[in-house]
């Protein structure tokens, strides 16, 4: 399965994306390996982010980037497909994220490797509360209140999950992406385990925060086209990106 993420494929998803794109140049790469993570083809993680991250280090080169500027690109490359694999591990399985992760590892530069988590793990369950409270709403939206009905009437213990820990200390537990952004992280999960409810309130979700109809159906492509090449297949589908 380490044959799928070839060069032309990578550079067919990258091309996806629209040149005005509003986030991280590098979002593709991100999209493309929490698909694949999501998708249990772990092993193509590590060719994701070696070919984003040697694109990047020669347009870094191009550029004459100074040195400084160009490590701090790099980490947030590696943060971001990090703590993306992570997050997603709530909707694909955490085994899934896990076996990302520790294969990503294994080819990350030692300068670009965490030392430490990125979260404040002292922090109160009231500031949890208030955290994720605050993230489900900025996601949510106008269906935040809705949406929250829905999960504490299914199961109360269900509702404090998804806001505290899923929002609060997952989603919420560090300043890595935007509310879009993560988003994003959430659809890409989401079509590679046919989830079409809940990938249908996120597309939506994202275009009521401000996401770039251009992207937002970047994003998903980029997800579909992956989440297929793994052999993936929906049962009825995947809901489509609302103008």
């Amino acid at each position: 399965m380490a044959d799928l993420p070839t060069p032309d494929f990578l550079a067919g998803i990258r091309a996806l994306y629209p040149s005005t794109t509003s986030y991280d140049p590098n979002l593709w790469a991100v999209v493309a390996a929490v698909s694949f993570s999501a998708s249990n083809v772990a092993e193509a993680v590590p060719f994701v982010f070696k070919w984003a991250l040697d694109e990047l280090i020669q347009a870094q080169q191009r550029a004459n980037t100074p040195t400084d500027v160009a490590n701090a690109e790099q980490l947030a490359l590696a943060r971001k497909i990090r703590e993306a694999l992570l997050q997603s591990g709530l909707l694909s399985g955490m085994p899934r994220a896990i076996t990302s992760l520790v294969a990503l590892h294994k080819v990350m530069p030692e300068h670009l490797r965490e030392t430490k988590p990125l979260r404040d793990t002292k922090k109160s369950p009231e500031e949890c509360d208030k955290r994720g409270e605050d993230l489900f709403r900025a996601v949510y939206r106008d269906s935040a209140q809705r949406v929250q009905t829905l999960l504490h009437s299914a199961y109360p213990d269900l509702g404090w999950f998804c806001t505290t820990v899923g929002y609060g200390m997952t989603y919420g537990g560090t300043d890595v992406f935007t509310p879009i952004e993560l988003i994003y992280v959430m659809v890409a999960a989401l079509i590679a385990v046919d989830a079409s409810t809940e990938l249908g309130w996120h597309l939506s979700n994202a275009r009521r925060s401000g996401a770039p109809l251009a992207e937002t159906r970047a994003v998903r492509s980029t997800a579909m086209q992956v989440a297929s090449r793994a052999g993936v297949v929906w049962k009825a589908g995947v809901p489509d990106v609302a103008e």
